[in-house]
């Protein structure tokens, strides 16, 4: 059976090539508020300890109609800009789990049992027939329902499951540029199974576009009247981003506007200089300053 944590990559796997990092997340249960959504900060987290960042993030029900879209969208995505799609739920084999189904059909590929998902799906229900002392009974139609779990797009490749064997999958855009990366729901599988993403197939891209952050706590001023310098600093600099935070009721600022700069670190540092000599220039009375 092929190592299914081998870096090698094959012609059916996506090749990450642009640091464009999105993710979807698949459940009803979320947009319930049934339950809370964990994985963007943790894919944050992750992200920003290799040097990279999240670009978009989208949510969507249990409805195939619905996934479908984001599914194909999410590949066209991935293909125009060489990036990587990571989509969390919806890949179990329940009723209302529809993801592989959706993302076959955004594909425009058939649903097809994937040799090596079903091998570790087997050693899977093996290891727990013997923690139970029961014989292991690949043929019970329970075990067989299991199977539906390694039934994914054809073309795609596994990713490897370190909680309980059940693999997750990758589809290849178009050209074979970019990718979208499908997780369990469940966080104790899918954050490892990010990570293993991450360290396998983007590690060309950690810490290659270095960003930088700097802001400055302004009192008393008004977002109408400091927007002409923002809108100055950034035709004076091409490519950094200036925002804008205002706040009324900060537990420790009360009212103010955290104002600042972010983009690569040299332009930057260049803009945020700019952007404290404006606001002297204002006579804007400034607090703390903030770097990220």
């Amino acid at each position: 059976m092929t190592d299914p944590t081998s870096r090698h990559h094959r012609p059916d796997t996506p090749r990450i090539a642009s640091a464009d990092f999105s993710l979807l997340i698949i459940g009803d249960e979320i947009l319930s508020g049934k339950r809370a959504d964990k994985h963007m900060p943790k894919l944050i987290e992750l992200l920003a300890a290799r040097g990279l960042r999240l670009d978009a993030a989208e949510y969507v029900g249990d409805s195939p109609v619905h996934i479908t879209a984001c599914l194909r969208r999410a590949l066209a995505h991935a293909s125009a800009t060489g990036g990587a799609v990571f989509s969390c739920g919806g890949i179990g084999a329940t009723p209302d789990d529809h993801t592989r189904q959706c993302a076959a059909a955004a594909l425009g590929a058939p649903l097809a049992l994937h040799p090596q998902a079903a091998a570790l799906i087997h050693e899977r229900m093996k290891d727990v027939a013997a923690a139970q002392g029961t014989p292991y009974e690949p043929d019970k139609p329970d075990n067989l329902h299991r199977l539906n779990m390694a039934l994914f797009p054809q073309g795609a490749t596994i990713i490897p499951n370190p909680y309980n064997k059940i693999a997750g999958f990758s589809l290849a855009a178009t050209g074979g540029q970019g990718g979208v990366f499908f997780f369990p729901g469940f966080p104790v599988m899918a954050w490892p199974m990010m990570a293993w993403v991450l360290d396998t197939h983007c590690p060309h891209l950690f810490h290659s576009h270095a960003q930088l952050e700097k802001s400055v706590i302004v009192f008393g001023a008004m977002e109408a009247t400091l927007t002409p310098l923002m809108e100055q600093i950034e035709c004076d600099f091409p490519g950094a981003k200036v925002f804008s935070l205002p706040s009324v009721d900060h537990p420790q600022y009360g009212r103010h506007i955290e104002l600042g700069v972010k983009g690569p670190l040299e332009l930057t540092a260049n803009a945020y200089a700019a952007l404290l000599q404006g606001l002297r220039t204002l006579n804007t009375p400034l607090g703390p300053e903030l770097v990220r």
